[in-house]
């Protein structure tokens, strides 16, 4: 809860034991009024110095047997998730100066942090989430150059001035939006998913953009949860040959997300084997 004035604004979330998400049941702005009380709070202090000890750890305790990603939403995933689906897409839509008010009030913590934890941790790998909120249907192309592509760009440069990789995170409908992704100067695009989910193949991705971006994904959760052995065993093949078609910088076999539920079904957990037996017998 959020008090200013005489305005409230108020959030609710939920989570259920056996599901690994959270709910969102009621968001804080519900209308472009609850977005002008919005932007007349002061902003936060100063947090300081990042503290990374947290992945130092992690990485002496995996040594070469992983590599721990560095998170971090844009300042798109933090404005769109404050309203509800429907509410923000109208709100970016038509409300375009002060939903730039918005992202940059985010961008003014979210540049220098990113900023600040690459100089601590210098060459790591990044993962970049939020363009989504811009994907068609949602907005159109020039909303996605005006909310993502601006903002975006210089996240993925701080990352990259200290030798780390970003990789940028996207569900959904790829064709009309990827020569703008890749005007990021992103290292890395992922899950990349297939049709009819998505629009666009992992060959297409592959042949226009291979040689600046490593490719991820292109396995739906679903069909992990889904699909019979045989049909999925041959999709994670598809996936093998068309990701590694060619040349490129580079691609990583991966679904599209991890389960909600926290027991894999016997189906699943097969599924899952497929997919570490089809990458080991390359």
């Amino acid at each position: 809860m959020l008090q200013c004035g005489r305005r409230t604004l108020t959030a609710t979330t939920r989570r259920d034991p056996d599901v690994n998400t959270i709910w969102q049941i009621e968001h804080l702005l519900k209308d472009v009024d609850d977005l002008q009380t919005y932007l007349e709070l002061p902003q936060g202090e100063d947090p300081g110095e990042p503290d990374c000890t947290g992945v130092l750890e992690a990485e002496q305790r995996l040594g070469d047997s992983g590599i721990v990603m560095i998170d971090t939403p844009d300042p798109l995933c933090l404005a769109a998730s404050l309203f509800d689906m429907a509410s923000y897409t109208v709100v970016a839509a038509t409300e375009q100066r002060l939903f730039h008010r918005l992202l940059d009030r985010f961008t003014e913590t979210l540049q220098p942090r990113t900023e600040a934890i690459a100089q601590v941790l210098p060459g790591r790998l990044w993962r970049i989430y939020g363009p989504e909120y811009a994907s068609p249907p949602y907005l159109r192309p020039h909303l996605f150059r005006e909310y993502v592509v601006g903002y975006d760009a210089p996240l993925v440069q701080a990352i990259q001035r200290t030798g780390g990789f970003a990789r940028i995170h996207w569900h959904g409908r790829l064709r009309l939006i990827l020569d703008d992704i890749a005007s990021t100067a992103c290292d890395g695009l992922d899950p990349i998913e297939p049709p009819p989910q998505g629009d666009v193949t992992l060959a297409e991705v592959r042949a226009r953009y291979g040689q600046q971006m490593v490719l991820f994904g292109n396995l739906e959760a679903s069909d992990i949860e889904g699909l019979d052995t045989a049909d999925f065993e041959a999709k994670v093949q598809a996936a093998v040959d068309e990701g590694c078609r060619g040349t490129g910088r580079g691609f990583v076999l991966m679904p599209s997300s991890i389960p909600y539920g926290r027991v894999l079904s016997e189906r699943a957990l097969k599924n899952f084997e497929i997919m570490v037996q089809t990458v080991e017998q390359l």
